[in-house]
């Protein structure tokens, strides 16, 4: 690893009483289709096979068009960088809980895919949660690909490399990379239709699990070794929450006025842009905004006050010294100088910001989904009562703007 005190690097392991499994799924195929990786409660296994941070090169051709750099250079720089990287779950592992689940569906950020907020992601399963990390297709992800039937020449090509990770073999991967905004065009219409795009897919990825919970069988494209008939009448449907980052948050807030389902939302660090000013009248449940001290301004913040509720619990706090990416994994795999330097780090340390993230989540989802577990002892930190936290915003908001 070429990285300054990478001895020390790594995504932090989940805290919580359960080890953590991983696998991926992708129902059906197409475009259309859901994909979303599961992190899930798993047996202890001896030596656990952990996979790749980033799954395969095309995602580090998408992080460079993302970052508008060469992609053989971003490659490089990428592999060097983040490329001997694990996240901290075993590929497969067999599901185990001694409780029905909760469930959470995560949305990433723009130019993110579902690999990246694996620290987030672990320590809810480690916590009991079943979790799906969805990966968009909307053009907003760095990268992503569904799966199509292969041409006549594509079939009789021998010669044609395999793909990473097992795919059925009459179909390929058709690969979907990030789409910039044109010159000259407007902001909003296209991320405001990508919002739309992301909360449907994960409404069809909460359905899927539906389903799977219920026993139906599923023709996971994806040819992994997870048995996913274990995971029937293993989750707990009453209590479903949505959690996002960025374009992420705003997923989740578009997600809560389109399903019911969803009894809360968890908005870290959430980018307002992409939302109709109609939908904040229609979204009834909980929302926890986690904002980060740097990222925030007075016209987001702002947005989300229009989301304050006299009737529904709406909190806010800010991670002091916290960076926008202190949410990803990002922030824990780059040494100090190369952190800052590329803003993936902030002042504060990056253990201590997730550790407050995920306890505050933790609390407000124990809240709100009415669980029997002892992630009250954290509620203090939705009301922002730690040294590293602000109750509320740092930013200043004239109240004409609300």
């Amino acid at each position: 690893m070429g990285n300054d005190c990478s001895n020390n690097l790594g995504i932090p392991p989940g805290k919580g009483p359960h080890a953590v499994g991983c696998t991926d799924f992708m129902m059906d195929h197409t475009a259309q289709g859901s994909f979303f990786r599961l992190y899930y409660p798993c047996q202890e296994t001896e030596k656990p096979v952990k996979p790749d941070w980033v799954p395969c090169v095309e995602y580090f051709n998408g992080l460079a068009d993302f970052m508008k750099i060469n992609r053989t250079f971003g490659e490089r720089i990428f592999n060097y960088l983040f490329g001997s990287f694990k996240i901290p779950a075993a590929v497969d592992a067999p599901f185990k809980s001694d409780a029905k689940c909760p469930v959470v569906i995560f949305s990433h950020g723009l130019g993110a895919f579902r690999t990246l907020y694996s620290a987030i992601c672990a320590e809810m399963a480690s916590q009991g949660f079943i979790v799906a990390s969805v990966e968009h297709r909307d053009q907003s992800a760095a990268a992503t690909y569904f799966l199509r039937e292969k041409t006549e020449s594509e079939k009789a090509d021998k010669s044609e490399p395999e793909a990473s990770g097992p795919v059925q073999n009459h179909l390929v991967r058709e690969w979907m990379y990030y789409r910039s905004l044109q010159h000259g065009e407007k902001e909003f219409p296209l991320r405001n239709q990508q919002v739309k795009h992301r909360a449907d897919e994960c409404i069809l990825a909460l359905d899927r699990l539906t389903e799977i919970n219920s026993g139906v069988t599923m023709h996971n494209a994806l040819q992994t070794r997870f048995d996913w008939t274990t995971l029937e009448n293993s989750m707990d449907l009453c209590r479903v929450a949505a959690v996002g980052h960025s374009f992420g948050g705003a997923t989740v807030i578009e997600a809560l006025g389109k399903e019911v389902k969803f009894k809360c939302g968890v908005a870290l660090d959430s980018w307002m842009l992409p939302l109709d000013d109609e939908l904040f009248a229609r979204v009834k449940q909980p929302i926890f905004f986690i904002n980060s001290e740097k990222f925030q301004w007075a016209g987001n913040i702002s947005r989300m006050r229009k989301l304050d509720s006299a009737v529904v619990q709406r909190k806010m706090i800010t991670i002091r010294g916290a960076v926008h990416q202190s949410f990803p994994d990002f922030t824990f795999l780059t040494g100090n100088w190369i952190g800052k330097l590329l803003k993936l780090k902030g002042e504060i340390d990056p253990e201590v910001a997730m550790d407050l993230c995920n306890k505050a989540t933790l609390a407000f989802l124990q809240r709100h989904l009415g669980l029997q577990k002892d992630f009250n002892q954290w509620d203090p930190l939705i009301d922002g009562q730690d040294e590293n936290l602000i109750q509320g915003t740092n930013v200043t908001v004239l109240q004409s703007s609300i």
